[in-house]
């Protein structure tokens, strides 16, 4: 025998309350001096007897009473094998946690984590626990396990939320997955989290759980929030020294539930504030804040704007890098120097590398005869405009030159001999030269393809309206890429990266002799884009959100490379090379190889978004159709015990039994005590 409601069986002991009264209320027969006897009735011992019997069954017939009512209330059942069915429909459940930067905003997450603790509480000796800590995706999984124990350990373990974007539904499908390995029916998942508005997308629409799989968000969020979010800077990534002071912009935006309008914005540059700015957004949504910077001095700066007068710190800083390089020493030869500069080789040239003050180029123009080995040396860049017949010494000079590193733009003119080229730059020339090529005294040649994705020319895709009356004709060799193209098909612009140095071959001249470029508006930018690729490294992805992946070695050549970040934190990179995942916002100390960098990492700007929906929302999404509504177990329990005790009602002739016996009471009382 089972008791359904075992507790009342504690009620037995009320059954020596008669006993009890009975042995209170005993009186001893009190003794009377009478004179004589003669005139009392005997009575006989039988009937003496008789009546003590009688009211020990009155007592047992009243503690009966009591404990045929305990045992009618604790409902017992005689078949154990269906009793133990009441227990016999356990659970698998997914507790869904969720680690974004969203729940970092007071005391959100702790609440979320004692929401996690009550659902495990209420699981059964049987039922099956998995763990899934969320943000954008799953940073925590912890399968199907029994032992629940073992899972409340895990919950505790987890100390913080993180810094990445909420998705719910990715996460509520890997929640599915999970439940389908289970053998039990009764599925459910339960989703802890502040229930971010901007953590679904119509990307997501389309999703259902499986039949049969309830599901429960439990709201933890904050209802009043309070926030100022950064939500982008502009800022340049790299510039030359002596460049004038530039602006950073930065865009501050409300963004919590109640609208604050004030604030405090700072600019840093390598850890000192530099500018400081009140923000007053009225009755606006966001506004750009302009802080004037002076980067002039050549080295790489760290700066961060930060914001302040808010209530949450998480996303208050914005980070970013900027390098200053020296400026481009450019050498050049002029081939066809002339006093009228409208003969001159190297006067349109000249214009566009150095006519302003500002300018990110330091020209020295020679004559091809003051070339030499030292002369490159002092440059990072030599152009050769139209220059002739090189010496020996001179060809090995610029051979030398190119293979340790330095760079060389050749634009040659009628003064060049194709042979005598050919023969002295071979080891660097980009493309052999055939032979001069004139498409006849009416006609001309224009550019008609050009690669778009080419740093040079990806910055000056519009149409090349120049006219080229001559042109050499070119012969690529095989390592040369065509980066512009004649509409005869001939190559206009041949690049090759010799040694550690690179060379481009312009197959016309940078004058007005054999062309109308030097008029077009696309001239300037064509030769500060030419002698910055040419020189410059390109620019290095520094700026990364959290989330995003970081390579240290993208083109695999590093020997070693360590990372820390600003708190002397190392993190773990993933895989065989040098790879990390950024997952929180600050600054990332690296050295490569031994050289030095920065790497800024920030927030997704839509995570501080607090603005929130209602549990209904997602559940309305997700749910299945042919799911029934969720009930809780104390519910379920209680249907399943009525359908399990209707057929016997054991108490309902415990309790007709109770009804006999007090009528039996009555009458023996009556009888007893007449």
């Amino acid at each position: 025998m089972v008791f359904l409601t075992p507790l009342f069986l504690l009620g037995l002991l009320a059954a020596a309350i008669p006993v009890a009264i009975h042995l209170i209320r005993k009186e001893k027969p009190p003794k009377v001096m009478i004179s004589t006897i003669r005139f009392l009735k005997k009575t006989s011992k039988k009937l003496v007897l008789f009546q003590q019997l009688q009211q020990i069954l009155l007592l047992l017939l009243r503690s009966a009473v009591i404990a045929l009512l305990v045992l009618a209330f604790a409902r017992p059942l005689f078949n154990a094998s269906v009793a133990r069915l009441i227990d016999a429909d356990p659970q698998a459940a997914v507790i869904m946690l969720d680690l974004s930067m969203s729940m970092r905003y007071g005391d959100t997450f702790e609440r979320a984590r004692d929401a996690a603790l009550d659902v495990l509480a209420d699981r059964s000796a049987g039922d099956e626990v998995a763990i899934i800590g969320f943000s954008q995706s799953a940073d925590l999984v912890r399968e199907l396990n029994s032992d629940l124990d073992a899972v409340r350990s895990t919950l505790n373990e987890i100390t913080e939320a993180g810094f990445g974007t909420t998705r719910y539904i990715p996460n509520i499908q890997l929640a599915d997955q999970i439940l389908e390995s289970s053998s039990f029916d009764n599925r459910a998942i339960y989703l802890i989290s502040d229930f971010q508005a901007g953590a679904l997308s119509e990307d997501d629409e389309g999703f259902l759980l499986a039949p049969g799989v309830a599901f429960t968000g439990i709201d933890v969020g904050a209802e009043n929030s309070n926030n100022l979010t950064i939500t982008d800077v502009r800022s340049p990534e790299q510039l030359l020294e002596d460049a004038p002071e530039q602006q950073i912009l930065a865009r501050i935006r409300s963004t919590g539930s109640v609208y604050q309008d004030t604030g405090q914005v700072s600019l840093l540059l390598n850890g000192q504030v530099v500018d400081r700015v009140d923000v007053d957004l009225g009755e606006r949504s966001e506004e750009v804040v302009t802080f004037t910077a002076d980067l002039s001095a050549e080295g790489s700066y760290v700066g961060e704007v930060r914001v302040t007068g808010d209530e949450f710190a998480a996303d208050n800083s914005y980070y970013f890098t900027v390098d200053v390089l020296p400026k481009i020493r450019v050498l050049l030869v002029n081939g066809e120097a002339s006093d009228n500069w409208f003969d001159d080789e190297g006067h349109w040239f000249g214009l566009a590398v150095s006519s302003t003050q500002d300018s990110p180029f330091a020209l020295e123009a020679i004559e091809p005869a003051e070339l030499s080995t030292a002369s490159l040396r002092d440059h990072d860049v030599a152009v050769l405009l139209n220059v002739g017949a090189l010496s020996n010494a001179q060809a090995r000079a610029i051979s030398d030159y190119v293979n340790d590193g330095g760079s060389l733009l050749l634009a040659p003119g009628d003064r060049v001999e194709a042979e005598v080229m050919n023969r002295q730059l071979a080891d660097v020339l980009p493309a052999s030269l055939l032979g001069r090529g004139d498409p006849g005294i009416d006609d001309y040649l224009v550019i008609a393809d050009f690669d778009r994705r080419h740093p040079i020319l990806r910055p000056l895709d519009s149409d090349w309206s120049a006219r080229f009356q001559a042109h050499w004709s070119l012969a690529p060799v095989e390592s040369a890429n065509v980066l512009m193209q004649f509409d005869n098909t001939d190559p206009a612009l041949v690049e090759r990266e010799v040694g550690q140095g690179r060379v481009l071959l312009f197959a016309s001249t940078l004058d007005l002799e054999w062309n109308n470029l030097a008029l077009q508006a696309l001239y300037l930018p064509f030769v500060h884009e030419t002698l910055r690729h040419l020189v410059q490294p390109p620019v290095k992805e520094r700026a990364y959100s959290v989330g995003d992946v970081i390579n240290f070695d993208p083109n695999q050549t590093a020997n070693s490379v360590s990372v820390a970040y600003e708190s002397g934190d190392n993190p773990v990179f993933t895989g065989d090379r040098y790879v990390l995942n950024a997952e929180r916002p600050g600054l990332l100390n690296a050295q490569i190889d031994g050289t030095p960098a920065v790497y800024a990492v920030n927030i997704q700007p839509r995570e501080a978004n607090l603005a929130r929906i209602a549990p209904s929302t997602l559940y309305d999404q997700v749910i299945n159709p042919d799911t029934s509504p969720v009930r809780s177990r104390a519910v379920q329990t209680a249907q399943l015990v009525e359908e399990l005790e209707r057929p016997q009602r054991v108490w309902w002739w415990l309790l007709g039994l109770v009804m006999l016996l007090l009528l039996v009471e009555a009458i023996i009382a009556n009888r007893t005590y007449r």
